[in-house]
């Protein structure tokens, strides 16, 4: 777990370092492409830093105060990332309109110049973060590959403008940049609200899960069943299991080792059963045994 946040480190001390760069270049050359890059480049390091924390924190163990461990805090650190790339990229998009009312003159070799050493920076970072499942990580990643992309677009660019003479490119480019970027971060903000929310992980069908289980097990049935993501990584499970009354203890103990194989296959680590002999009612809130066997429980004569 170690190596993964140190990743996020090195990268953000890059950033910085570059931003510093970025920011002498922007006013060297003239460039808005290249300064509202630095801006949305300083966002960037400030977001690393803040993943950085707590992506190490997220990796504490779990304890009394946090029984589930400290997962969740890589996603704030998601949710972060994500506002401040909002307001960066609406920050840019609203100069880049300025800029096409009234163009200014640019100093296209210098521009290209520091577009090279940005896309340098940008390639190793994306390199050493864009493997991964992690939330954060993954955000990242994403800001990395965006601030290729764009130093690509920004080299072509200024070889183009350099022969047409045509600056109004600069602003234009900015801000097709800038809505590629909102459009991921909205993405991203939608699945960290789903795991907030407790939603199922999309690649796990509740219904399916139940009825698999209920097919090859001998076991009266399942109910009370609940599966969430911690992070978007590590999946829970907790359900209900009606045995038959004359299920015995060596039984049991199997069964629960064997569902508990059946679902670490499904990418579900954490389970949690509790075992109902088919006699005994369940009080649980939310527990009618009957949803998951057909509606019998109207038709009762007194």
């Amino acid at each position: 777990m170690e190596k993964k946040s140190n990743n996020i480190l090195v990268v953000s001390i890059m950033n910085l370092l570059f931003v510093v760069i970025e920011v002498i270049g922007g006013l060297v050359t003239g460039s808005i492409s290249i300064l509202s890059d630095s801006i949305h480049d300083f966002g960037d390091a400030l977001t690393l830093f803040i993943a950085y924390f707590l992506e190490k924190k997220s990796n504490k163990k779990p304890d009394k105060k946090y029984t589930y461990g400290y997962l969740r805090y890589s996603l704030l650190g998601a949710v972060i990332t994500a506002t401040i790339l909002l307001i960066g990229s609406i920050v840019v998009i609203y100069n880049a309109v300025q800029r096409i009312m009234n163009p200014v003159e640019i100093d296209y070799s210098g521009m290209i110049i520091f577009a090279i050493i940005g896309l340098a920076i940008n390639v190793i970072g994306f390199k050493l973060t864009h493997k991964t499942k992690n939330m954060n990580e993954k955000m990242i990643s994403l800001h990395l590959l965006e601030d290729t992309l764009s130093w690509i677009i920004v080299i072509v660019i200024s070889i183009v403008m350099m022969f047409t003479n045509t600056a109004i490119l600069d602003p234009i480019l900015s801000i097709l940049i800038s809505i590629y970027i909102l459009f991921h971060v909205v993405k991203n903000i939608k699945q960290v609200v789903d795991i907030i929310l407790e939603k199922v992980p999309d690649d796990i069908d509740v219904d399916s899960v139940k009825t698999e289980l209920e097919e090859k097990f001998d076991i009266k049935g399942i109910h009370h069943i609940h599966i969430w993501s911690m992070d978007g990584e590590n999946n829970y499970l907790t359900m209900h299991v009606v045995v038959n009354n004359d299920a015995t203890k060596d039984y049991i103990a199997k069964l629960k080792k064997d569902i508990k194989e059946e679902l670490h296959k499904k990418n579900i680590n954490h389970t949690t059963i509790e075992i109902e002999y088919e006699d005994e009612n369940c009080n649980d809130i939310n527990c009618d045994v009957h949803i998951s066997q057909g509606e019998h429980h109207h038709h009762h004569h007194h």
